[in-house]
């Protein structure tokens, strides 16, 4: 099927960037990173919307849409030093879950295929289903660890009677094999959700999840500091999974099941773009932005820098992996700039 760039908008790429072609592989064929949108909210349990999730998060941002973005701290541009096009939208029915989840595992294979990293936006939590299992099937079946930044579990085994469902996901991933419990990182976690069963259930899968109780009393930081270290141990790739109710409601209204009390939105940005920068990042879904709650745009506006963080700390890694010397982060506002040498061969 040919490209129909926003599904439920007008057209247009993200920031910018080139419009691509699902099918056309040559029209994607150089990116090493290719933004997909998912536009389905069949999967909500509570408040609909996040089908206009993939046009909301395109379009949010006052600067102008070029396709250029250099990182201030990082000296990247990682629109443009990754080639990143935007393949619009894939054609999801939210009314018919199963086929919607088809069409969408199909693109993102198509893409992980080609060598790209797929970006995709979503739309709900469902659509982590086939993104993690389309790119495991690429990078390899259990290969692929998780880390997800979420304000739910999303391991119920059904949801209103059905397997499939934004509260479900993850549990699915872990039962078709497409990746391991012992390897699936959730950080973020709140609330009243899950019930003891699910919990039990959880740690028979060895997952690991950090409550936001955890991460108060330890700090963000030492807690990503685990879950990096065991992402990358007996795994080929990390697939990073977001949903952007992670971040407390006074940040990110915008959502489906908002819940009190999350991380804060600088803690976020600053997550991902340390998650890029080191880790093996082989996928990405950024999920539940739900434009019709949101206010003064505040929730897309977050959502389209996480990605621009995770994307230039995949830009970064890359470029210091190739050798060349790169600013440290955050610290070179601080430092005059400093620069790393390339790693030791």
């Amino acid at each position: 099927m040919s490209r129909i760039g926003n599904l439920y908008g007008p057209e247009a790429t993200f920031l910018g960037v080139p419009a691509a072609d699902l099918a056309d592989p040559a029209s994607f064929g150089g990116a090493a990173a290719v933004i997909l949108g998912a536009p389905f909210d069949g999967g909500t349990s509570h408040r609909p919307g996040a089908r206009f999730g993939p046009q909301a998060i395109r379009l949010s941002d006052y600067l102008p849409h070029d396709g250029r973005r250099p990182h201030l701290a990082l000296g990247v541009d990682a629109l443009v030093a990754l080639r990143v096009v935007d393949v619009g939208d894939v054609e999801m029915n939210s009314g018919e879950t199963a086929e919607a989840l088809v069409r969408l595992e199909r693109a993102v294979e198509a893409v992980a295929g080609a060598g790209a990293i797929p970006v995709v936006l979503g739309g709900d939590h469902t659509i982590a289903l086939p993104d993690v299992t389309a790119t495991a099937r690429v990078v390899g079946w259990g290969r692929v660890a998780v880390v997800h930044f979420d304000a739910h579990a999303d391991t119920g085994d059904t949801q209103l009677g059905s397997l499939l469902g934004h509260g479900t996901p993850m549990r699915r991933l872990i039962e078709s094999g497409a990746a391991r419990g012992d390897r699936f990182f959730q950080i973020g976690l709140r609330g009243y959700w899950p019930e003891p069963e699910t919990l039990s259930w959880m740690a028979s899968q060895q997952m690991r999840s950090y409550e936001m109780s955890e991460i108060v009393a330890r700090g963000l930081d030492t807690c990503l500091d685990e879950v990096f270290a065991a992402a990358v141990a007996d795994c080929d790739g990390v697939f990073l999974s977001v949903d952007i109710d992670v971040v407390d409601p006074a940040g990110a209204p915008g959502t489906g099941t908002p819940e009190p009390g999350g991380l804060t939105a600088r803690q976020l940005l600053d997550a991902v773009r340390r998650a890029g920068m080191e880790l093996p990042v082989v996928g990405m879904d950024l999920v539940e932005v739900a434009p019709p709650y949101d206010h003064a745009e505040v929730t897309a506006y977050l959502a389209n820098r996480v990605v621009l963080e995770a994307l230039s700390g995949i830009a970064w890694r890359r470029r210091r992996l190739a050798g060349e010397e790169v600013r440290r982060g955050d610290s070179a506002l601080l430092e005059g700039r400093p620069l790393l040498p390339p790693p030791a061969r």
